[in-house]
């Protein structure tokens, strides 16, 4: 079952919400060391927008913010990823059906008040085992970093991906139906 694109999604880069955007695959600084998409439109599903509003709230708490690397991501680009790297480890085949081209997850990173990024132990699209939640390979300070993001995020209401530190989506993610690309 596919959606019409935009019939679920609400563009967070128009809504009054304290969050930053870095869309990694609309630059060069992505896992593909090339630009993906060609819009810095911020896409999410509108269920999943009320639990980043919850989120923003909770890190706003912690004099902290969201920064969202990637949210909605079109079928076309999920194959793209899966192209450059297709490994079920870390890319849904595109077969399949991401969360993210669903429109419910959405891959981040906590930013302290000076703007920095919090220390994660990797970077965004890190595909190895240090991306993990619960590597015991990164430093104390990233782990606890991490381990406040996930608080945050579930809080708020998200499930995890255990293989990724940044990726969150809404539980029973494939209840969801798929949108096709606009």
């Amino acid at each position: 079952m596919f959606l019409k694109m935009n019939e679920n999604l609400i563009k967070v880069n128009k809504k009054n919400i304290e969050v930053l955007i870095d869309l990694r695959y609309s630059s060069n600084n992505n896992f593909t060391n090339e630009k993906i998409y060609f819009s810095d439109e911020c896409f999410i599903h509108k269920i999943a927008y009320e639990h980043l509003n919850l989120a923003v709230e909770i890190a706003k708490k912690q004099n902290l913010r969201l920064k969202i690397f990637d949210a909605y991501r079109p079928t076309s680009v999920q194959q793209k990823l899966w192209d450059c790297l297709p490994d079920p480890n870390f890319i849904v085949p595109p077969n399949k059906g991401s969360p993210h081209s669903r429109g419910v997850a959405v891959d981040l990173t906590l930013v302290n008040d000076k703007g920095e990024d919090l220390d994660m132990g990797t970077e965004f699209d890190e595909f190895s085992r240090l991306s993990y939640h619960g590597c015991l390979d990164i430093s104390k300070k990233s782990y606890q970093n991490r381990l406040l993001l996930l608080g945050i995020m579930t809080d708020a209401g998200w499930d995890f991906f255990r293989n990724e530190w940044w990726h969150y989506q809404l539980f029973n993610s494939k209840k969801f139906p798929i949108i096709e690309d606009a």
